[in-house]
């Protein structure tokens, strides 16, 4: 479902030549779901009614200054009850962006932010490995305790130390 509604929404921004201030304005609302748990319990419960999650979507994206197609596609969203998927949507929607930029979208989430110079690290190690330029969607798990998730495409590199810690727990459990 969410690629449908990205791929749709891919297609009109492309039509109105205006992909890229689409996926600012859903890299601004996703970021505002990052940073407010209130927002995300809106999005995500299905307490509140279409018309109440409405109401607040518009008044949030009002104060965001977010507007034109990105605003009527999250209105959309709201009103056909299908909020709660709008994270997939963005990154639904990113993907196809940077295909069409000839760019690879990788995932990188890590334990607490990383500074530029590491980020730019990440990047010119997965250009060399994709010989294609890459874009980070980087997001913050202290759950992961260090280290890093990257997933690019179908693969998936898991050095986090949340994962090491339970493989030892389990090499342990085997040998005890």
């Amino acid at each position: 479902m969410a690629q449908r509604y990205a791929t749709a929404l891919f297609e009109l921004a492309l039509e109105a030549n205006a992909a890229a201030s689409v996926e600012a304005d859903l890299d601004r609302f996703d970021k505002l779901l990052s940073e407010s748990s209130d927002l995300t319990r809106l999005v995500r419960s299905p307490v509140f009614s279409a018309e109440e999650q409405g109401h607040a979507i518009t008044a949030v994206l009002d104060q965001a200054g977010i507007g034109g197609l990105a605003s009527q596609f999250l209105k959309a969203v709201t009103r056909n009850r299908r909020l709660f998927a709008v994270r997939d949507m963005i990154a639904a929607f990113r993907t196809l962006s940077s295909r069409q930029r000839g760019e690879e979208l990788a995932s990188v989430t890590v334990a607490e932010p990383l500074s530029e110079v590491y980020l730019e690290e990440v990047r010119r190690t997965l250009r060399e490995v994709t010989d294609k330029d890459v874009k980070l969607d980087v997001k913050v798990d202290p759950a992961i305790i260090g280290g890093l998730v990257v997933k690019l495409g179908s693969r998936m590199i898991d050095t986090s130390l949340r994962t090491k810690l339970n493989a030892l727990r389990q090499a342990m459990k085997e040998v005890g």
